[in-house]
Protein backbone atom coordinates (compact mmCIF):
# COMPACT_ATOMS: atom_id res chain seq x y z
CA UNK A 1 0.00 0.00 0.00
CA UNK A 2 1.36 3.54 -0.80
CA UNK A 3 2.03 5.75 1.96
CA UNK A 4 0.07 9.13 1.90
CA UNK A 5 1.89 12.49 3.08
CA UNK A 6 -0.04 15.09 3.84
CA UNK A 7 1.27 18.65 3.75
CA UNK A 8 -0.43 21.31 5.53
CA UNK A 9 0.78 24.80 5.41
CA UNK A 10 -1.74 26.41 7.22
CA UNK A 11 -1.79 30.09 6.95
CA UNK A 12 1.66 29.79 5.09
CA UNK A 13 3.75 31.29 3.22
CA UNK A 14 2.89 35.06 3.06
CA UNK A 15 3.59 35.13 -0.90
CA UNK A 16 2.02 33.06 -3.76
CA UNK A 17 5.88 34.10 -5.10
CA UNK A 18 7.39 31.71 -1.98
CA UNK A 19 4.36 28.88 -2.28
CA UNK A 20 5.61 28.38 -5.38
CA UNK A 21 8.85 27.85 -4.59
CA UNK A 22 7.71 25.53 -2.16
CA UNK A 23 5.58 23.46 -4.30
CA UNK A 24 8.16 22.99 -7.12
CA UNK A 25 10.73 22.27 -4.60
CA UNK A 26 8.13 19.28 -3.21
CA UNK A 27 7.58 18.56 -6.97
CA UNK A 28 10.50 17.79 -8.20
CA UNK A 29 11.00 15.04 -5.27
CA UNK A 30 7.80 13.42 -5.90
CA UNK A 31 7.90 13.31 -9.10
CA UNK A 32 10.17 10.15 -8.88
CA UNK A 33 8.95 8.45 -6.04
CA UNK A 34 6.11 5.73 -6.58
CA UNK A 35 5.37 4.30 -3.46
CA UNK A 36 4.22 7.75 -1.97
CA UNK A 37 1.42 9.68 -2.62
CA UNK A 38 1.55 13.40 -1.45
CA UNK A 39 -1.50 15.75 -1.02
CA UNK A 40 -0.52 19.65 -0.46
CA UNK A 41 -2.86 21.76 1.43
CA UNK A 42 -1.72 25.00 0.73
CA UNK A 43 -4.14 28.50 1.97
CA UNK A 44 -7.28 29.03 -0.71
CA UNK A 45 -5.49 31.79 -2.56
CA UNK A 46 -2.41 29.59 -3.72
CA UNK A 47 -4.83 26.73 -4.64
CA UNK A 48 -5.52 27.87 -8.25
CA UNK A 49 -1.63 28.68 -8.72
CA UNK A 50 -0.44 25.39 -7.93
CA UNK A 51 -0.43 22.56 -10.72
CA UNK A 52 0.78 18.74 -9.78
CA UNK A 53 0.74 17.59 -13.54
CA UNK A 54 1.70 14.38 -11.63
CA UNK A 55 0.20 11.89 -10.73
CA UNK A 56 1.05 11.36 -7.18
CA UNK A 57 0.77 14.75 -6.12
CA UNK A 58 -2.23 15.87 -5.50
CA UNK A 59 -4.08 19.75 -4.35
CA UNK A 60 -5.82 19.19 -1.07
CA UNK A 61 -7.86 22.19 0.95
CA UNK A 62 -7.53 22.71 4.39
CA UNK A 63 -11.01 23.65 5.20
CA UNK A 64 -14.46 23.32 3.66
CA UNK A 65 -17.75 24.69 4.71
CA UNK A 66 -20.84 22.68 5.06
CA UNK A 67 -23.42 24.11 2.80
CA UNK A 68 -23.27 24.32 -1.01
CA UNK A 69 -24.04 27.96 -1.71
CA UNK A 70 -25.54 30.93 -0.57
CA UNK A 71 -25.45 34.06 1.85
CA UNK A 72 -21.88 32.52 3.47
CA UNK A 73 -19.53 35.28 3.40
CA UNK A 74 -15.88 34.16 3.33
CA UNK A 75 -16.96 30.49 3.13
CA UNK A 76 -15.88 28.16 0.52
CA UNK A 77 -18.01 25.45 -0.85
CA UNK A 78 -17.10 21.94 -2.21
CA UNK A 79 -18.07 22.71 -5.75
CA UNK A 80 -15.90 25.69 -5.58
CA UNK A 81 -13.20 23.12 -4.58
CA UNK A 82 -13.80 20.61 -6.76
CA UNK A 83 -13.97 22.92 -10.11
CA UNK A 84 -9.81 24.13 -9.29
CA UNK A 85 -9.23 20.14 -9.13
CA UNK A 86 -9.24 19.90 -5.43
CA UNK A 87 -10.09 16.27 -4.35
CA UNK A 88 -9.26 16.14 -0.64
CA UNK A 89 -10.09 18.20 2.47
CA UNK A 90 -8.96 18.38 5.87
CA UNK A 91 -11.74 18.62 8.58
CA UNK A 92 -11.94 18.94 12.45
CA UNK A 93 -8.08 19.77 12.26
CA UNK A 94 -7.54 21.05 15.93
CA UNK A 95 -6.84 24.66 15.07
CA UNK A 96 -10.14 24.87 13.73
CA UNK A 97 -11.59 23.55 16.44
CA UNK A 98 -9.57 25.77 18.82
CA UNK A 99 -11.66 29.06 16.84
CA UNK A 100 -14.89 27.17 17.79
CA UNK A 101 -15.95 24.98 15.19
CA UNK A 102 -17.78 22.11 17.01
CA UNK A 103 -18.64 18.16 16.26
CA UNK A 104 -22.01 18.97 15.21
CA UNK A 105 -20.14 21.32 12.29
CA UNK A 106 -17.89 18.50 11.62
CA UNK A 107 -20.05 16.31 11.18
CA UNK A 108 -21.75 18.01 8.41
CA UNK A 109 -19.17 19.52 6.75
CA UNK A 110 -17.56 15.68 6.22
CA UNK A 111 -21.47 14.53 5.26
CA UNK A 112 -21.38 17.29 2.85
CA UNK A 113 -17.73 16.80 1.33
CA UNK A 114 -17.98 13.11 0.68
CA UNK A 115 -21.77 13.47 -0.53
CA UNK A 116 -19.46 15.89 -2.98
CA UNK A 117 -17.49 12.84 -4.10
CA UNK A 118 -13.98 14.72 -1.87
CA UNK A 119 -11.55 12.33 0.05
CA UNK A 120 -12.23 13.97 4.04
CA UNK A 121 -9.27 13.81 5.87
CA UNK A 122 -10.70 14.05 9.31
CA UNK A 123 -8.63 14.44 12.19
CA UNK A 124 -8.83 13.52 15.77
CA UNK A 125 -6.87 14.15 18.85
CA UNK A 126 -6.99 14.54 22.67
CA UNK A 127 -6.04 17.75 23.78
CA UNK A 128 -3.94 16.13 27.01
CA UNK A 129 -3.44 12.97 28.51
CA UNK A 130 -4.30 11.49 31.65
CA UNK A 131 -3.28 8.30 33.61
CA UNK A 132 -6.64 6.79 33.77
CA UNK A 133 -6.61 6.63 29.74
CA UNK A 134 -9.64 8.82 29.97
CA UNK A 135 -8.29 10.56 26.23
CA UNK A 136 -9.53 7.67 24.94
CA UNK A 137 -12.89 8.36 25.40
CA UNK A 138 -12.76 12.07 24.14
CA UNK A 139 -11.30 10.50 20.95
CA UNK A 140 -14.28 8.13 20.74
CA UNK A 141 -16.64 10.82 21.19
CA UNK A 142 -14.91 13.04 18.22
CA UNK A 143 -15.12 9.77 16.19
CA UNK A 144 -18.70 9.10 16.86
CA UNK A 145 -19.86 12.44 16.80
CA UNK A 146 -18.10 13.78 13.73
CA UNK A 147 -19.50 10.46 11.56
CA UNK A 148 -22.80 9.95 13.09
CA UNK A 149 -25.38 9.68 10.60
CA UNK A 150 -23.70 9.29 7.52
CA UNK A 151 -24.69 6.24 5.40
CA UNK A 152 -22.03 3.67 5.04
CA UNK A 153 -21.83 4.09 1.18
CA UNK A 154 -19.49 7.48 1.66
CA UNK A 155 -16.92 5.98 3.41
CA UNK A 156 -15.36 3.60 0.22
CA UNK A 157 -14.18 4.42 -3.33
CA UNK A 158 -15.42 5.29 -6.09
CA UNK A 159 -18.70 7.53 -4.45
CA UNK A 160 -15.97 9.19 -1.88
CA UNK A 161 -13.28 7.86 1.13
CA UNK A 162 -12.27 8.54 4.55
CA UNK A 163 -8.62 8.90 5.79
CA UNK A 164 -8.17 9.43 9.77
CA UNK A 165 -5.19 11.78 10.96
CA UNK A 166 -4.81 10.98 14.23
CA UNK A 167 -3.05 14.23 15.15
CA UNK A 168 -3.08 14.92 19.49
CA UNK A 169 -2.87 18.68 20.27
CA UNK A 170 -0.15 18.44 22.70
CA UNK A 171 2.41 17.09 20.31
CA UNK A 172 1.36 19.62 17.43
CA UNK A 173 4.81 21.81 16.88
CA UNK A 174 2.88 25.23 17.15
CA UNK A 175 1.80 23.78 20.46
CA UNK A 176 3.80 24.98 23.69
CA UNK A 177 6.77 22.20 24.87
CA UNK A 178 5.11 20.35 22.20
CA UNK A 179 6.82 16.69 22.21
CA UNK A 180 6.09 13.58 19.36
CA UNK A 181 4.00 10.93 20.25
CA UNK A 182 5.73 7.41 20.18
CA UNK A 183 5.49 4.82 17.33
CA UNK A 184 3.96 2.60 20.04
CA UNK A 185 1.57 4.79 21.69
CA UNK A 186 0.34 6.24 18.00
CA UNK A 187 0.24 2.49 17.08
CA UNK A 188 -1.97 2.08 20.19
CA UNK A 189 -4.52 4.49 19.54
CA UNK A 190 -4.92 3.59 15.64
CA UNK A 191 -6.28 -0.17 16.61
CA UNK A 192 -8.12 1.89 18.85
CA UNK A 193 -9.52 3.85 16.34
CA UNK A 194 -10.43 1.13 14.01
CA UNK A 195 -12.43 -0.54 16.68
CA UNK A 196 -14.37 2.78 17.18
CA UNK A 197 -14.88 3.01 13.33
CA UNK A 198 -16.17 -0.94 12.96
CA UNK A 199 -19.94 -0.30 14.14
CA UNK A 200 -20.39 2.94 12.05
CA UNK A 201 -18.48 2.34 8.88
CA UNK A 202 -18.49 -1.78 9.07
CA UNK A 203 -15.40 -3.59 9.71
CA UNK A 204 -14.37 -4.14 6.46
CA UNK A 205 -13.86 -0.71 5.56
CA UNK A 206 -12.86 0.35 9.00
CA UNK A 207 -9.83 -2.28 8.15
CA UNK A 208 -8.97 -0.51 4.93
CA UNK A 209 -9.47 3.09 5.77
CA UNK A 210 -5.70 4.80 6.01
CA UNK A 211 -4.99 6.44 9.38
CA UNK A 212 -2.00 8.73 9.90
CA UNK A 213 -0.10 10.54 12.02
CA UNK A 214 0.39 14.15 12.87
CA UNK A 215 2.10 16.02 15.78
CA UNK A 216 5.70 17.20 15.52
CA UNK A 217 6.40 14.92 12.74
CA UNK A 218 9.76 15.39 10.93
CA UNK A 219 13.07 13.65 8.71
CA UNK A 220 14.40 11.91 12.35
CA UNK A 221 11.01 10.37 13.40
CA UNK A 222 8.80 9.89 10.84
CA UNK A 223 9.92 5.90 10.23
CA UNK A 224 8.97 5.20 13.12
CA UNK A 225 5.25 5.95 12.58
CA UNK A 226 5.25 4.61 9.71
CA UNK A 227 6.21 1.57 10.25
CA UNK A 228 2.73 0.34 11.43
CA UNK A 229 0.83 3.23 10.28
CA UNK A 230 0.08 4.35 6.18
CA UNK A 231 1.21 7.69 6.48
CA UNK A 232 1.65 11.23 8.06
CA UNK A 233 -0.02 14.76 8.47
CA UNK A 234 3.03 17.11 8.31
CA UNK A 235 3.05 20.65 9.66
CA UNK A 236 5.68 23.19 9.52
CA UNK A 237 8.05 20.51 8.34
CA UNK A 238 6.20 20.63 4.88
CA UNK A 239 7.31 24.44 4.41
CA UNK A 240 10.76 23.52 3.97
CA UNK A 241 11.17 21.40 0.78
CA UNK A 242 14.55 19.75 1.83
CA UNK A 243 13.28 17.77 4.87
CA UNK A 244 10.19 17.68 3.46
CA UNK A 245 11.56 15.53 0.37
CA UNK A 246 13.48 13.68 3.01
CA UNK A 247 10.27 12.87 4.57
CA UNK A 248 8.57 11.50 1.15
CA UNK A 249 12.08 9.49 0.15
CA UNK A 250 11.41 7.89 3.82
CA UNK A 251 8.17 6.85 3.18
CA UNK A 252 9.07 5.56 -0.01
CA UNK A 253 11.40 3.42 1.18
CA UNK A 254 9.30 1.76 4.06
CA UNK A 255 8.07 -1.73 2.91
Amino acid sequence: MMKIIIANWKMNPQTLREARNIFQGIKKTAKKLKKVETIICPPFAYISNLKPQIPNLKIGSQNVFYEERGAFTGEISVWMLKDLGVRYAIIGHSERRALGETNEMINKKIKTALKAGLKVIFCVGENERDFEDKYFNFIKNEIDEGLKGIPRKFFSPPTGGLIIAYEPVWAISSAKNAQPDTPESAFRMAVFIRRMLMPIIGSEPARKIPILYGGSVGPENVAGFLQDMQGALVGSKSLNPKDFGEILKIANGIK
